[in-house]
């Protein structure tokens, strides 16, 4: 009798600690600043901008709050990737013990750096629309100072769009995403139909009707929670077979040069076409083009 005890002891906790196992939800969180509440031009999103430090608090509140309404919803694990200007923006001392986070540059996968098949979900915070898009506070696409379109199978697409193919390469679902009223409309044409938290409405590439920070919070804090709520339902956004990445320029030397590359075309005097064999090479790519400099040093 004492035996069989035992082995009904050992099969309840064998299935209880499978259970916790499997209610693990593990939470990937890229963020950006364009795309945060009250955000509209240099002034608050660069070391030299005047309102920058606040700016860095208002923009780690966002994160914070995209991880209380994920916990809320069962999340377990956060991951968040600091994918704005030197990627050294958000206040790391102000994040719970069990949050890790990647900084700085370069890493592999960009603003997804660090995400593999192990996350649940994903999360976009502080986005704003392509540089194709004539509508969005800030829109552009990697570098507003040097490209005018990025596209991905012939089609336009913000990092928002870049970004949740990578994560769809590794079978990671884009549930959410934080901004402008453009990004959140932009990012649902082109993945489906993820959470939306609308914390500012776009009236030109400067200017914006806008929450305050703390109404924003409560906005991303909702939509957070009901991201999670919704992992089961939403799909990840995948691009299958070979993946033709298209970039256009401002100027043509970068085109020119770059075609002197054999796996290179030049598709037009400012545009080049490269054709990768899924999402990771291409990220590769655009990192390798938006990052190399003949002087780097370390």
């Amino acid at each position: 009798m004492k035996k069989a005890l035992t082995y009904i002891n050992i099969l309840f906790f064998l299935c209880f600690f499978t259970t916790l196992a499997w209610a693990q939800t593990k939470v990937y969180i890229s963020v950006d600043m364009e795309g945060v509440t009250g955000a509209v031009s240099g002034a608050q999103l660069g070391p030299s901008g005047f309102e920058y430090q606040r700016f860095r608090e208002f923009m780690t509140e966002e994160v914070l709050a995209a991880i209380r309404g994920a916990r809320a919803a069962g999340a377990t694990e956060f991951l968040v990737s600091d994918s704005h200007g030197n990627g050294q923006n958000l206040l790391i001392d102000r994040f719970e013990k069990d949050v890790q986070i990647v900084r700085s540059w370069p890493r592999p996968l960009g603003m997804m750096g660090g995400l593999d098949e192990s996350f649940d979900a994903a999360i976009f915070i502080g986005y704003h629309t392509s540089t194709a898009n004539t509508r969005g506070v800030r829109a552009h696409t990697f570098s507003s100072a040097t490209l005018t379109d990025v596209r991905l199978n012939g089609t336009s697409v913000s990092e928002a769009g870049f970004n949740a193919a990578i994560a769809g390469h590794f079978g990671v679902p884009i549930v959410m995403v934080s901004g402008d009223d453009a990004i959140v409309e932009e990012t649902r044409a082109y993945v489906g139909d993820v959470e939306g938290a609308i914390v500012k409405w776009a009236t030109s590439f400067h200017s914006a009707r806008t929450l305050t920070p703390a109404a924003g919070c409560d906005v991303i804090e909702a939509a957070a929670r009901r991201a999670i709520e919704r992992v089961g339902e939403l799909e990840p956004f995948r691009l299958t077979g070979d993946i033709e990445l298209e970039i256009s320029f401002k100027n043509y030397r970068q085109a020119e040069i770059l075609s002197y590359l054999s796996s290179v075309e030049r598709i037009d005097s400012h545009s080049i076409r490269y054709v990768a064999k899924d999402m990771v090479e291409a990220s590769m790519f655009a990192q390798f083009v938006n990052n190399y400099q003949p002087g780097l040093s370390p």
